[in-house]
């Protein structure tokens, strides 16, 4: 995927997103995520720990 933010003009709509393994639900690109995009699985830190169970 490209560098997102060359393509983001304020529409979040246009960021890449892929689903969480643990709840499904769609994670959207954040800037804090730019670097190890490929390797984010979680959406949030509860469904990290539900993971690992």
């Amino acid at each position: 995927m490209g560098e997102p933010k060359r393509s983001f003009k304020g529409n979040k709509s246009a960021l890449p997103s892929k689903p969480c393994t643990v709840c499904q639900r769609p994670m959207t690109w954040r800037k804090a995520w730019a670097k190890n995009w490929d390797e984010v699985k979680y959406c949030s830190e509860a469904c990290r720990q539900q993971g690992k169970r």
